[in-house]
């Protein structure tokens, strides 16, 4: 069944077409009034994009001079002023007549990818440990959707977990918001792989086992870890060194935790653990 693409609101109709529409989908909400020449330079943009993006979003046209009641209920100031409602909440705004690009751009950020479903396939196959199908699925939604950067970081993530350096240094350079924390996370253990040692993490592993006192080795054991998102067992190498060794190589093991916690997502419980660790060694 077709979606409607757009819609004349009014107060009348206000609950049952624009807020419970916006349970299903995207609702856009373009306040206006006739006499407004900003509003007919952004009206056909909008139209426009919404016969584009063919009913991912609704676009409902709500003419503010014979709807004052709507107009003051969600602040209306200025127009034209547009709203992203879903789930009956105002979730982004702007006013005033907009290029289209820029309009474009505010949409795609709003609104799901069309690829979504693969990228949570992806997702659910990478944490059942299926790395392969994972790939393939993500690679998959990129090529449904170029511009989706967050299955782009996904498909990142999971070639810095298999150290292909190359392949996920060329991923970056299409990334459209670069700047993310999340990118900046990635771009940050990607940065540790290219700085770490030509040996594996397993002849490594094997070097620290075999000489525990080897702070060295267990600092490119850490890094290692650390570039493939194993946040804990580098943790632990970094405070066995800060333990037995503080002062090695100018505190570098310290800073390297630091540097870690800054990695983490805040949320991660295993960040509180370590900081309050690495507090303790370093008063006792």
């Amino acid at each position: 069944m077709t979606q409607s693409v757009m819609i004349d609101a009014h107060e009348a109709n206000f609950e049952s077409t624009v807020l419970s529409e916006s349970h299903r989908r995207l609702v856009v909400v373009d306040f206006w009034a006739p006499w407004c020449g900003p509003c007919r330079v952004l009206k056909p943009v909008l139209e426009r994009l919404a016969a584009e993006f063919s009913g991912r979003f609704l676009l409902a046209k709500v003419n503010s001079d014979e709807n004052p009641t709507l107009a003051a209920r969600y602040g209306v100031r200025g127009i034209p002023n547009v709203k992203a409602l879903r789930d009956g909440q105002v979730v982004d705004e702007f006013t005033g007549a907009l290029p289209e690009r820029e309009v474009r751009r505010w949409l795609e950020r709003l609104l799901p990818s069309a690829a979504e479903p693969k990228w949570r396939q992806a997702v659910a196959a990478r944490e059942a440990g299926d790395a392969a199908t994972a790939e393939q699925l993500l690679r998959e939604a990129l090529a449904e959707d170029h511009a989706f950067d967050r299955a782009r970081l996904d498909l990142i993530a999971l070639l810095l977990d298999q150290q292909r350096v190359a392949e996920a240094s060329e991923l970056f350079q299409a990334l459209r918001e670069p700047d993310s924390d999340d990118a900046k996370r990635l771009e940050a253990r990607l940065a540790l792989l290219v700085e770490g040692t030509a040996e594996s993490l397993e002849a490594l592993a094997a070097r620290v086992a075999a000489f525990p006192e080897d702070w060295e080795s267990r600092y490119r054991l850490a890094k290692r870890y650390a570039a493939q998102g194993q946040w804990q067992p580098a943790l632990e190498e970094l405070l066995a060194i800060v333990a037995h060794a503080r002062d090695w190589n100018d505190g570098a093991a310290r800073k390297l935790l630091l540097q870690i916690f800054d990695l983490m997502r805040p949320g991660d419980p295993l960040l509180r653990e370590y900081r309050m660790r690495l507090a303790n060694l370093l008063n006792r």
